[in-house]
Protein backbone atom coordinates (compact mmCIF):
# COMPACT_ATOMS: atom_id res chain seq x y z
CA UNK A 1 0.00 0.00 0.00
CA UNK A 2 2.82 2.41 0.87
CA UNK A 3 5.14 1.59 -2.55
CA UNK A 4 1.18 2.45 -4.56
CA UNK A 5 0.66 5.52 -2.91
CA UNK A 6 4.81 6.44 -2.83
CA UNK A 7 4.48 5.86 -6.83
CA UNK A 8 1.24 7.71 -7.33
CA UNK A 9 3.03 10.74 -5.43
CA UNK A 10 6.01 10.59 -7.68
CA UNK A 11 3.89 10.68 -10.75
CA UNK A 12 1.92 13.81 -9.40
CA UNK A 13 5.05 15.26 -8.72
CA UNK A 14 5.98 15.10 -12.37
CA UNK A 15 2.99 16.47 -13.23
CA UNK A 16 2.95 19.52 -11.29
CA UNK A 17 0.65 18.68 -9.21
CA UNK A 18 2.78 19.40 -6.12
CA UNK A 19 -0.38 19.31 -3.47
CA UNK A 20 -1.72 15.64 -4.54
CA UNK A 21 1.80 14.95 -4.35
CA UNK A 22 2.64 16.05 -0.69
CA UNK A 23 -0.82 14.81 0.24
CA UNK A 24 0.36 11.07 -1.37
CA UNK A 25 3.88 11.18 0.61
CA UNK A 26 2.35 12.33 3.90
CA UNK A 27 -0.42 9.12 3.76
CA UNK A 28 2.82 6.93 2.27
CA UNK A 29 4.82 8.44 6.05
CA UNK A 30 1.80 7.61 7.86
CA UNK A 31 2.98 3.42 6.88
CA UNK A 32 6.43 3.63 6.98
CA UNK A 33 7.23 6.12 9.42
CA UNK A 34 11.05 5.46 9.08
CA UNK A 35 11.46 5.45 5.55
CA UNK A 36 13.93 8.34 4.85
CA UNK A 37 13.27 8.18 1.22
CA UNK A 38 9.90 9.84 1.57
CA UNK A 39 10.43 12.23 4.30
CA UNK A 40 13.09 13.73 0.91
CA UNK A 41 10.64 13.39 -1.78
CA UNK A 42 8.06 15.12 0.86
CA UNK A 43 10.68 17.89 1.48
CA UNK A 44 10.82 18.42 -2.63
CA UNK A 45 7.11 18.52 -2.62
CA UNK A 46 7.39 21.01 -0.06
CA UNK A 47 9.74 23.27 -1.58
CA UNK A 48 8.21 22.88 -5.09
CA UNK A 49 4.82 24.81 -3.01
CA UNK A 50 7.66 27.20 -0.93
CA UNK A 51 6.88 25.71 2.31
CA UNK A 52 10.43 25.91 2.99
CA UNK A 53 10.27 25.57 7.12
CA UNK A 54 8.51 22.34 6.48
CA UNK A 55 10.83 21.02 3.91
CA UNK A 56 13.58 21.76 6.00
CA UNK A 57 11.82 19.52 9.03
CA UNK A 58 11.19 16.75 6.27
CA UNK A 59 14.80 16.85 5.41
CA UNK A 60 15.82 16.87 8.98
CA UNK A 61 14.20 13.38 9.75
CA UNK A 62 15.54 12.06 6.76
CA UNK A 63 19.15 12.86 7.61
CA UNK A 64 17.65 11.36 10.91
CA UNK A 65 16.58 8.45 10.03
CA UNK A 66 19.52 8.00 7.76
CA UNK A 67 22.97 10.19 8.44
CA UNK A 68 23.92 8.62 5.06
CA UNK A 69 21.51 9.53 2.18
CA UNK A 70 22.96 12.52 0.68
CA UNK A 71 19.80 13.49 -1.03
CA UNK A 72 18.69 14.71 2.57
CA UNK A 73 21.40 17.13 2.87
CA UNK A 74 20.39 17.94 -0.91
CA UNK A 75 17.00 19.13 0.21
CA UNK A 76 17.97 20.97 3.57
CA UNK A 77 20.24 22.65 1.38
CA UNK A 78 18.28 23.86 -1.02
CA UNK A 79 15.17 24.89 1.51
CA UNK A 80 17.87 26.87 3.21
CA UNK A 81 18.86 29.00 0.11
CA UNK A 82 15.40 29.62 -0.63
CA UNK A 83 15.21 30.95 3.47
CA UNK A 84 18.51 33.09 2.73
CA UNK A 85 19.78 30.70 5.39
CA UNK A 86 23.38 30.21 3.52
CA UNK A 87 25.96 29.16 6.33
CA UNK A 88 22.78 26.52 7.57
CA UNK A 89 22.75 25.38 3.48
CA UNK A 90 26.51 25.16 3.47
CA UNK A 91 26.86 23.22 6.08
CA UNK A 92 24.48 20.84 5.19
CA UNK A 93 25.97 20.60 1.12
CA UNK A 94 29.76 20.05 2.73
CA UNK A 95 28.11 17.11 4.43
CA UNK A 96 26.32 15.70 1.33
CA UNK A 97 29.92 16.27 -0.48
CA UNK A 98 31.23 14.32 1.32
CA UNK A 99 29.03 11.42 1.04
CA UNK A 100 28.57 11.71 -2.36
CA UNK A 101 31.74 12.89 -4.12
CA UNK A 102 30.79 12.98 -7.54
CA UNK A 103 27.80 14.80 -7.33
CA UNK A 104 28.37 18.05 -8.93
CA UNK A 105 26.03 19.87 -7.24
CA UNK A 106 27.04 20.25 -3.78
CA UNK A 107 30.28 22.01 -4.63
CA UNK A 108 28.81 24.43 -7.31
CA UNK A 109 26.22 25.21 -4.23
CA UNK A 110 28.83 25.70 -1.83
CA UNK A 111 30.54 28.28 -3.97
CA UNK A 112 27.19 30.04 -4.53
CA UNK A 113 26.95 30.06 -0.99
CA UNK A 114 30.56 31.37 0.02
CA UNK A 115 29.20 34.24 -2.17
CA UNK A 116 26.49 34.86 -0.30
CA UNK A 117 27.77 34.60 2.92
CA UNK A 118 30.34 36.74 1.95
CA UNK A 119 27.98 38.95 -0.02
CA UNK A 120 26.62 39.52 3.17
CA UNK A 121 29.40 40.75 5.15
CA UNK A 122 29.48 43.57 2.30
CA UNK A 123 32.79 41.43 0.39
CA UNK A 124 30.79 41.14 -2.96
CA UNK A 125 28.23 42.86 -5.30
CA UNK A 126 24.90 40.75 -5.02
CA UNK A 127 23.51 38.52 -7.29
CA UNK A 128 21.14 35.45 -7.73
CA UNK A 129 21.44 32.08 -7.33
CA UNK A 130 18.52 31.67 -9.83
CA UNK A 131 21.41 30.63 -12.45
CA UNK A 132 22.97 28.00 -10.69
CA UNK A 133 19.94 26.27 -9.60
CA UNK A 134 18.49 26.14 -12.87
CA UNK A 135 21.23 24.80 -13.80
CA UNK A 136 21.06 21.87 -11.61
CA UNK A 137 20.31 19.04 -13.14
CA UNK A 138 17.35 17.00 -11.29
CA UNK A 139 18.18 13.95 -9.95
CA UNK A 140 16.46 10.62 -11.46
CA UNK A 141 13.08 10.50 -11.23
CA UNK A 142 10.48 8.21 -12.36
CA UNK A 143 9.56 8.63 -15.87
CA UNK A 144 6.01 10.44 -15.95
CA UNK A 145 2.49 8.89 -17.21
CA UNK A 146 0.29 11.07 -18.90
CA UNK A 147 -3.02 9.85 -17.11
CA UNK A 148 -3.61 11.81 -13.63
CA UNK A 149 -3.11 9.13 -10.71
CA UNK A 150 -6.07 7.65 -9.59
CA UNK A 151 -7.98 9.50 -7.03
CA UNK A 152 -7.25 9.16 -3.38
CA UNK A 153 -8.43 10.23 -0.13
CA UNK A 154 -6.17 12.76 1.26
CA UNK A 155 -6.51 12.76 4.74
CA UNK A 156 -7.43 16.55 6.33
CA UNK A 157 -4.53 18.04 8.43
CA UNK A 158 -5.03 18.14 11.74
CA UNK A 159 -6.27 21.18 14.05
CA UNK A 160 -3.53 22.95 15.66
CA UNK A 161 -4.21 21.53 19.93
CA UNK A 162 -1.58 24.35 21.50
CA UNK A 163 -1.92 28.01 21.47
CA UNK A 164 1.35 29.58 20.97
CA UNK A 165 2.33 33.07 22.38
CA UNK A 166 5.59 35.21 22.34
CA UNK A 167 7.56 38.42 23.63
CA UNK A 168 10.67 39.40 23.27
CA UNK A 169 13.59 41.39 24.75
CA UNK A 170 16.14 43.55 23.09
CA UNK A 171 18.43 40.48 22.61
CA UNK A 172 16.03 37.82 22.89
CA UNK A 173 12.49 36.41 21.68
CA UNK A 174 10.47 34.07 24.23
CA UNK A 175 7.99 31.83 22.83
CA UNK A 176 5.59 30.11 24.64
CA UNK A 177 3.29 27.03 24.11
CA UNK A 178 0.57 26.58 26.53
CA UNK A 179 0.62 22.55 26.67
CA UNK A 180 -0.17 20.69 30.01
CA UNK A 181 1.93 17.72 31.22
CA UNK A 182 4.13 17.04 28.06
CA UNK A 183 6.98 14.70 29.08
CA UNK A 184 10.18 15.57 28.06
CA UNK A 185 10.37 12.99 25.57
CA UNK A 186 7.99 13.56 24.18
CA UNK A 187 8.81 17.33 22.55
CA UNK A 188 11.62 17.98 20.09
CA UNK A 189 12.51 21.53 19.49
CA UNK A 190 15.46 22.42 16.48
CA UNK A 191 16.77 26.26 15.39
CA UNK A 192 18.37 27.01 12.22
CA UNK A 193 19.11 30.98 11.19
CA UNK A 194 15.94 31.76 10.91
CA UNK A 195 13.57 28.45 11.67
CA UNK A 196 12.36 27.12 14.53
CA UNK A 197 10.53 23.86 14.65
CA UNK A 198 8.52 22.25 17.61
CA UNK A 199 7.41 18.66 17.68
CA UNK A 200 5.19 17.43 20.05
CA UNK A 201 4.41 13.40 20.18
CA UNK A 202 2.94 12.22 22.98
CA UNK A 203 1.61 8.15 22.26
CA UNK A 204 -2.47 8.24 21.85
CA UNK A 205 -2.35 11.85 21.01
CA UNK A 206 -2.61 13.84 17.73
CA UNK A 207 0.47 14.92 16.84
CA UNK A 208 1.46 18.99 17.58
CA UNK A 209 4.18 20.80 15.08
CA UNK A 210 4.83 24.32 14.75
CA UNK A 211 7.15 25.52 12.11
CA UNK A 212 7.49 28.94 11.60
CA UNK A 213 9.68 31.33 9.53
CA UNK A 214 10.94 33.60 12.10
CA UNK A 215 11.00 37.58 11.64
CA UNK A 216 14.89 37.48 12.09
CA UNK A 217 18.00 35.91 12.56
CA UNK A 218 18.91 33.71 15.84
CA UNK A 219 21.69 32.16 16.94
CA UNK A 220 20.97 28.43 16.97
CA UNK A 221 23.86 27.56 19.79
CA UNK A 222 22.59 30.32 21.84
CA UNK A 223 18.93 29.09 21.88
CA UNK A 224 17.15 26.93 24.45
CA UNK A 225 14.18 25.53 25.85
CA UNK A 226 12.22 24.32 28.84
CA UNK A 227 9.83 21.94 29.11
CA UNK A 228 7.58 22.99 32.41
CA UNK A 229 4.31 21.61 34.17
CA UNK A 230 1.98 23.50 32.29
CA UNK A 231 4.16 25.24 29.16
CA UNK A 232 6.94 24.85 26.87
CA UNK A 233 8.99 28.03 27.08
CA UNK A 234 11.46 28.15 24.28
CA UNK A 235 14.45 31.29 24.13
CA UNK A 236 15.86 32.11 20.90
CA UNK A 237 19.17 34.69 21.00
CA UNK A 238 18.37 36.80 18.24
CA UNK A 239 21.44 37.87 16.53
CA UNK A 240 20.87 41.56 15.80
CA UNK A 241 18.96 43.35 18.21
CA UNK A 242 16.28 44.81 16.61
CA UNK A 243 13.08 45.01 17.06
CA UNK A 244 10.33 42.17 15.68
CA UNK A 245 7.45 43.44 13.91
CA UNK A 246 5.72 39.85 14.51
CA UNK A 247 6.89 36.11 15.63
CA UNK A 248 6.47 34.97 12.03
CA UNK A 249 8.71 36.42 8.93
CA UNK A 250 6.60 38.51 6.34
CA UNK A 251 7.75 40.41 3.26
CA UNK A 252 5.03 42.56 3.84
CA UNK A 253 6.94 44.43 7.18
CA UNK A 254 8.72 47.00 7.33
CA UNK A 255 12.21 46.75 7.77
CA UNK A 256 12.67 46.63 11.80
CA UNK A 257 14.51 49.37 13.87
CA UNK A 258 17.51 48.63 15.30
CA UNK A 259 17.46 48.77 19.28
CA UNK A 260 19.80 50.21 21.47
CA UNK A 261 20.62 47.65 24.14
CA UNK A 262 22.81 50.03 26.38
CA UNK A 263 19.59 52.34 26.72
CA UNK A 264 17.14 49.71 27.82
CA UNK A 265 17.62 49.44 32.09
CA UNK A 266 17.78 46.56 34.25
CA UNK A 267 13.66 47.50 35.70
CA UNK A 268 11.97 48.87 32.06
CA UNK A 269 9.74 46.19 31.24
CA UNK A 270 10.04 43.77 27.88
CA UNK A 271 7.84 44.65 25.36
CA UNK A 272 4.63 41.94 24.53
CA UNK A 273 3.86 42.86 20.77
CA UNK A 274 1.25 40.82 18.91
CA UNK A 275 0.86 40.09 15.46
CA UNK A 276 -2.82 39.70 16.28
CA UNK A 277 -5.01 42.97 14.71
CA UNK A 278 -6.60 43.02 18.44
CA UNK A 279 -4.82 44.00 21.39
CA UNK A 280 -3.42 41.26 23.37
CA UNK A 281 -3.52 42.25 27.77
CA UNK A 282 0.02 40.49 28.19
CA UNK A 283 -0.19 41.43 31.68
CA UNK A 284 -3.46 39.63 32.29
CA UNK A 285 -2.21 36.56 30.30
CA UNK A 286 0.69 36.40 32.35
CA UNK A 287 -1.08 36.23 35.49
CA UNK A 288 -3.34 33.88 34.06
CA UNK A 289 -0.75 31.57 33.79
CA UNK A 290 0.84 32.37 36.88
CA UNK A 291 -2.67 31.75 38.86
CA UNK A 292 -3.18 28.16 36.83
CA UNK A 293 0.23 27.03 37.92
CA UNK A 294 -0.44 28.10 41.14
CA UNK A 295 -3.35 26.43 41.34
CA UNK A 296 -2.58 23.29 39.92
CA UNK A 297 -3.43 19.54 41.87
CA UNK A 298 -0.68 18.13 42.84
CA UNK A 299 -0.32 14.99 44.95
CA UNK A 300 1.64 13.32 47.44
CA UNK A 301 5.42 14.72 48.12
CA UNK A 302 4.94 17.51 45.34
CA UNK A 303 1.61 19.11 46.78
CA UNK A 304 3.22 18.70 50.77
CA UNK A 305 6.20 20.76 49.09
CA UNK A 306 4.09 23.23 47.74
CA UNK A 307 2.13 23.74 50.93
CA UNK A 308 5.44 24.77 52.18
CA UNK A 309 6.75 26.42 49.80
CA UNK A 310 3.76 28.90 49.74
CA UNK A 311 3.68 29.27 53.32
CA UNK A 312 7.45 30.67 53.38
CA UNK A 313 6.78 32.79 50.16
CA UNK A 314 3.97 34.59 51.63
CA UNK A 315 5.36 34.77 55.46
CA UNK A 316 6.72 37.70 57.01
CA UNK A 317 10.45 37.73 58.30
CA UNK A 318 10.62 36.16 61.80
CA UNK A 319 7.96 33.35 60.72
CA UNK A 320 10.65 32.49 57.68
CA UNK A 321 13.85 32.93 60.58
CA UNK A 322 11.48 30.35 62.52
CA UNK A 323 10.99 27.77 59.61
CA UNK A 324 14.53 27.69 58.54
CA UNK A 325 16.12 27.66 62.27
CA UNK A 326 13.36 24.93 63.29
CA UNK A 327 14.27 22.28 60.12
CA UNK A 328 18.10 22.61 60.30
CA UNK A 329 18.06 22.23 64.08
CA UNK A 330 15.88 19.06 64.05
CA UNK A 331 17.03 17.62 61.04
CA UNK A 332 14.10 17.91 59.08
CA UNK A 333 11.60 16.40 61.75
CA UNK A 334 9.99 20.11 63.35
CA UNK A 335 9.19 22.97 60.63
CA UNK A 336 7.47 25.69 63.38
CA UNK A 337 6.29 29.14 62.53
CA UNK A 338 6.81 30.73 65.90
CA UNK A 339 9.85 32.67 66.32
CA UNK A 340 9.23 33.66 69.68
CA UNK A 341 9.26 29.75 70.31
CA UNK A 342 12.15 28.66 68.04
CA UNK A 343 14.59 31.82 68.79
CA UNK A 344 14.97 31.34 72.94
CA UNK A 345 16.17 27.70 72.45
CA UNK A 346 17.79 24.76 70.49
CA UNK A 347 15.02 23.14 68.67
CA UNK A 348 15.10 18.98 69.41
CA UNK A 349 14.26 16.82 67.01
CA UNK A 350 11.12 15.22 67.01
CA UNK A 351 11.05 11.62 64.91
CA UNK A 352 7.91 9.93 63.79
CA UNK A 353 6.40 7.45 65.76
CA UNK A 354 7.77 4.57 65.92
CA UNK A 355 11.47 6.28 64.75
CA UNK A 356 14.57 7.64 66.83
CA UNK A 357 16.76 10.67 66.28
CA UNK A 358 20.47 9.07 66.03
CA UNK A 359 23.49 11.43 65.86
CA UNK A 360 26.14 10.67 64.00
CA UNK A 361 29.69 10.67 64.86
CA UNK A 362 31.99 12.76 62.06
Amino acid sequence: MASDLETKAKEAFIDDHFELALDLYSQAIELKLKNAELYADRAQANIKLNNLPEAVADANKAIELDPSFSKAYLRKATACVKLEEYQTAKGALEIGAALAPGESRFSELIKECEERIAEEAGDLPKHTLEEVMTNVVPAKEVEPDKDLPDPVTVAPLPKPTHRHEFYQKPEEVVVTIFAKGIPCDCVSVDYGEQILSVAINVPGKDAYCFQPRLFGKIIPDKCKYDVLSTKIEIRLAKAEPIQWASLEFSREVAVPQRVDVSSVTANQRPVYPSSKPKRVDWDKLEAEVKKEEKDEKLDGDAALNKFFRDIYQDADEDTRRAMQKSFVESNGTVLSTNWKEVGAKKVEGSPPDGMEVKKWEY
